[in-house]
């Protein structure tokens, strides 16, 4: 049995789908108000809305252990997804709850339970070093430059905590992917970014990211513990990308014209600025945080060469990924009235 944390958000709930695909049973995971529509709606997208019924829920809170020790009964199997992403100062405190010693919760419990393989997600942004002019691969260690994000300090922090626990003989890995592109959850983390570009955009970047679909993801990660490539950590990424790259991709399947401003950091400290100000008088989230502007000039990339040497994996290009998501995008858009952010 396999017990997936964070079930309703984008990769949990691809690592579902994947398992059930597989004929693996799946408890997974979520809290008492989720919305279940948006895993269901995601099922259809791939027209498996019967293996949707199959899937057995449990009400589990990262922060308390009992829930977790509850949810573990009879499971052999941990993909702990759950996390909490944000660039808002404001979520600071949420941010180590949930990526710290929520990790450190369910570390213990499965530990309690004697759980025979966990597997973690963590984040590109734990392989963290501007001194680093190479390539980043999963040998480069965090090394503090002053710019880093909570979020990125929370995940760092969490991943300490699987690597504490490996030493003390559990047997885990952990996945560090970049950017994960998925369709529907328009209103979550990189899936935002469609919505935008579907209501235009001209403003662009060359900063790089590396890009991954969640469903490679998910089928990695399920491989990965498959193979037992434990005390192991591996970067998922189809490649690199700048941000016009990507942005171009999406505005170009929506119809629209690509970006042609590059956008300085001046500009952007100035957007922040004006952002920062409109939060307060409406009290909606700030979209420009230092830590976003920061990533939006990044030059440093990743290498994906481990875990090509490890599964040889055939990866959904992102072009084509980008393409799927687009289309899901429009018919949602007609049917649902998906709101553009």
């Amino acid at each position: 049995m396999n017990l997936v944390t964070g079930a309703t958000g984008i990769l949990g709930s691809h690592v579902v789908l994947k398992l059930l695909q597989n004929n693996q049973p799946v408890v997974a995971c979520k809290q008492k108000n989720s919305d279940l529509k948006k895993i269901e709606q995601l099922f259809s997208y791939y027209n498996e809305q019967d293996l949707f019924k199959k899937i057995s829920w449990k009400e589990v809170d990262v922060c308390d252990v009992f829930s977790i020790e509850e949810a573990l009964e009879g499971v052999e199997t941990v993909y702990h997804c759950a996390g909490f992403v944000s660039f808002n100062k404001k979520d600071r405190n949420e941010l180590y709850k949930i990526n710290e010693n929520g990790t450190s919760n369910v570390l213990a419990a499965c530990m309690h339970k004697k759980i025979s393989a966990f597997c973690h997600v963590s984040s590109v942004a734990t392989i963290n070093n501007l001194d680093h002019k190479e390539p980043l691969d999963e040998n480069v260690f965090w090394k503090t430059g002053g710019n880093e994000s909570d979020y990125a300090l929370s995940k760092y922090n969490g991943e300490r905590e699987v690597w504490r626990a490996m030493e003390e003989g559990m047997k885990a890995l952990i996945v560090n992917p970049g950017v994960i592109l998925s369709p529907g959850f328009w209103d979550q983390s990189s899936s935002k970014l469609f919505g935008r570009c579907y209501a235009g955009n001209k403003y662009y970047t060359n900063g790089l990211a590396p890009y991954i679909s969640a469903k490679d993801a998910a089928a990695i990660m399920i491989e990965l513990i498959k193979k037992k490539q434990f005390a192991n950590r591996y970067i998922l990424a189809e490649g690199n990308y700048s941000f016009k790259e990507i942005v171009d991709n999406i505005l170009t399947n929506f119809g629209k014209p690509k970006t042609f401003i590059n956008a300085s950091r001046a500009l952007l400290q100035i957007g922040r600025f004006f952002d920062f100000i409109s939060s307060k008088i409406t009290g909606k989230e700030q979209l420009l945080s230092a830590a976003i502007v920061e990533a939006a000039f990044n030059k440093q990339t990743y290498l994906n060469t481990k875990l090509n040497t490890a599964l040889h994996y055939k990866y959904t290009p992102i072009t084509e990924e980008i393409k799927e998501i687009c289309r899901f995008f429009g018919q949602d858009r007609s049917v649902l009235g998906v709101k553009i952010l």
